[in-house]
């Protein structure tokens, strides 16, 4: 097989950042997180919902960067209500158990 075959059979991963920590890691190792037209929150689990969105890892110091510091809210563009941050947050401490099982 040639170089030219070879390199045309791999397939490409796309790769987003986290907007807590900055690393570059595959679309799929992030959570997706889509601002509504209504200006709403939500956590996009299949990645087709339409509307601005931004990633954060699964990780608990992700979360907590992200929604406390603000960056989720400066990428999306809007700010988070007391409810929609506490839904978020308890997403992520579902998360956190996940990995530790």
């Amino acid at each position: 097989m040639t170089i030219v075959k070879m390199m045309s059979t791999i397939k490409h991963v796309p790769q987003r950042t986290c907007v807590a920590c900055r690393q570059v890691k595959d679309k799929r190792q992030l959570v997706r997180l889509v601002r509504l037209a209504d200006g709403g929150i939500e956590v996009d689990s299949d990645g087709g919902k339409a509307g601005r969105g931004a990633y954060l890892c699964p990780l608990p110091q992700c979360w907590q960067t992200g929604l406390v510091a603000g960056r989720l809210e400066h990428a999306l563009r809007t700010s988070l209500t007391r409810e929609n941050r506490e839904r978020l947050i308890e997403f992520g401490k579902k998360l956190d158990r996940e990995l530790v099982s």
